[in-house]
C-alpha cells in the first residue's frame, strides 16, 4: 500500500512538473515591474508599438516575444527550446521509471530544475540586455559558458564588457562568456 501511494505522489509531483514547464515555455514574456528604469528613444518606442500593432492587426501570434526580435534570433530561440522541451521529457519518463533507483530519478529531477532555472534566467538576461539599448538579444547557456549574440550598429569593448558583468551577476559560476555583435539590418 505504502509503494501505491508513493508511486501516485511521484507521479503527482511529476506531472505538476510537466504542466508547470509547459506553461512558462509557452507564456510570453512581461517586463518586470522591480526594474531599474532606463531611457528609451521615442523613435525605437514607435516602432516597436507599430510592429506590434501590424502583427495583432494581421492575427500573427508567437509563443515568445521580446521587444524588437530578429527573425534568426527567433529561430534559434525555438530551436534551443525544442532540444530543451526534448530533453526535459527524456528526464521526466526517467523520473517516472520505478526500475531506476532512486538516487537516478532525484538526477533527472535536480536536471529538470536547472534546465528551468536556465531558461528563466537566459529569459532574463535577454530582457536586460535589450533594456540598455539594443534591438535584439540572444543569450545561449551551456555547462560552464554563455554566449550572448547582440544586434547593435556599433560594436565596443565596453559595452561587451557590460554585458559580461551582467551576465556574472545573474548566472553564477560561467567560466566564459562570449559577446558577439551583429550589425542590424
Amino acid at each position: 500500500m505504502l509503494l501505491k501511494k508513493q508511486t501516485v505522489w511521484l507521479l503527482t509531483m511529476l506531472s505538476l512538473v510537466v504542466v508547470l514547464s509547459v506553461y512558462y515555455v509557452t507564456t510570453p514574456e512581461q517586463p518586470a515591474t522591480n526594474m531599474a528604469a532606463t531611457e528609451q528613444k521615442e523613435d525605437n518606442k514607435k516602432e516597436t508599438d507599430q510592429a506590434s500593432k501590424a502583427k495583432e492587426d494581421s492575427g500573427q501570434a508567437k509563443a515568445v516575444v521580446t521587444p524588437a526580435n530578429d527573425e534568426m534570433f527567433e529561430a534559434l530561440r525555438m530551436e534551443i527550446t525544442d532540444d530543451r522541451n526534448k530533453l526535459m521529457e527524456e528526464l521526466t519518463v526517467m523520473m517516472a521509471n520505478t526500475e531506476l533507483s532512486a538516487e537516478q530519478r532525484n538526477e533527472a529531477h535536480e536536471k529538470i530544475k536547472q534546465l528551468t532555472e536556465l531558461n528563466t534566467k537566459e529569459g532574463i538576461l535577454e530582457t536586460l540586455i535589450v533594456s540598455m539599448g539594443y534591438d535584439a538579444a540572444l543569450v545561449r547557456a551551456d555547462g560552464h559558458d554563455v554566449r550572448v549574440t547582440v544586434k547593435a550598429d556599433k560594436p565596443s569593448a565596453s559595452a561587451a564588457n557590460d554585458i559580461i558583468q551582467l551576465v556574472g551577476k545573474e548566472i553564477n559560476g560561467m567560466q566564459n562568456v562570449v559577446v558577439e555583435f551583429q550589425p542590424k539590418k
